[in-house]
This record gives C-alpha cells, structure tokens and sequence, in this order.
C-alpha cells in the first residue's frame, strides 16, 4: 500500500500543492498524513501516526524529501529504518530519485549513496560552524550556553501568536524579543492536530 506524508512549516502555509501530487500518483487523502510545524520540531504527530501505520511492503510517497528531516542525515537515518522494516520510500519532485523499495535499482542505490555523502558533508560543516561560534564568543568575552529568564507574560504572547495567529519562530521572535532558541526551549507542545487529509485511515492490525 501507498502511503502519503505531506508538512508545512507554519499553520499559515498550504499543504494543497503536496496533496495534489499525492493524489495524483493514487493515494487517497485518508491515507495521506500531514504535519504543520517545522520539520526542526521533534514532536510531528502526523509523522509518527504514518511510522506506526506503515507496514511491512508498503511505500512512503513524499513530495520532496526535505517534508521528511530537517538534515540530511535525519532523512537518511529514517530512510534506514524504514527499510529494515521492510517499508520503502520515493519522492515525486526532487532532482534525485529515490526509491528505496526497489534495491535492485541501481539509480536509486546511487542517491542514497548520495545522500550519504552530503549527510557527512553536512555534518562536518555544522560541526565548523558550531566551532567558530563559540571561538568569536570567546574572543569577544561572551559565554555560551546561559540559562534564558522569559518573561511569564511575553511566553503566554508567544504562545498566542504560534496557535492563534500561526506565525513562525522567527516572526515571534521579532514581535517579543525572546530567542528562537529559548522559544524552542520554554514553548509548550502545541494543540493536537489532525493526522490525515481527509478523515481517519482504515484501522489496522
């Protein structure tokens, strides 16, 4: 079976380009799963509603693979453990092709081998930029990693402005003067939201 999985970054977004390309390749809207927060965020309930609904032999169909991991390497590490599973992926849109239900495909063998690299690749530059941070911090006498006091009334703005008015992070940031990292960090989970496009799936054993 075929299964869909669609996200957008803010409740403002629309998902209705990716639905599109799902339904079109055939994949009913109850059985597409959809997130609407940043794929930086942990807890995506749609996301981990379509893992623990997969089963072995099905395929995990995404627009582009970025809907998946915020790096790289998350969407390889989940890649992985899809196909231990016995669960495949493809992806509709992206200049590389995926299709990890086929390993006897020797294109889709290659992407992930390229994946593989630029998952290395990104990790040794993220690990670059962590360094140099903290030498520029060093040297200009500032300490990294200090404990953030959020005003109790700018907190319950921003959670106002996240689940009322559905801006992003960075909007948020700007409107209260707290950090993306301490919202990160003090913001409670967000209401729960719908899993599917289109009602519940067909229960499964």
């Amino acid at each position: 079976m075929e299964l869909g999985y669609a996200r957008v970054s803010t409740v403002k977004q629309d998902l209705e380009r990716q639905l599109d390309a799902l339904t079109a390749v055939g994949i009913a809207l109850e059985r597409i799963f959809v997130d609407k927060k940043s794929g930086a965020h942990t807890d995506r309930p749609g996301l981990n509603a379509l893992l623990e609904y997969a089963r072995e032999g099905d395929v995990i169909v995404v627009h582009t693979l970025d809907r998946l991991g915020r790096t790289v390497r998350d969407t390889l590490n989940l890649i992985h453990d899809l196909t231990e599973r016995g669960v495949g992926l493809r992806n509709l849109a992206d200049p590389i092709k995926v299709d990890s239900s086929n390993p006897a495909d020797p294109m889709g063998q290659l992407a992930l081998v390229l994946l593989a690299l630029f998952a290395q690749m990104e990790h040794t530059y993220m690990l670059e930029r962590a360094a140099h941070a903290r030498a520029v911090a060093a040297r200009n006498g500032r300490r990294t990693g200090r404990p953030s006091v959020v005003d109790p009334d700018k907190l319950t703005y921003a959670i106002h402005l996240r689940d009322t008015e559905g801006l992003t992070m960075s909007e948020i940031a700007a409107k209260t003067g707290i950090t993306r990292a301490t919202l990160y960090r003090h913001l409670p989970p967000r209401p729960a939201e719908p899993v599917t496009a289109g009602g519940q799936p067909e229960p499964r054993a």
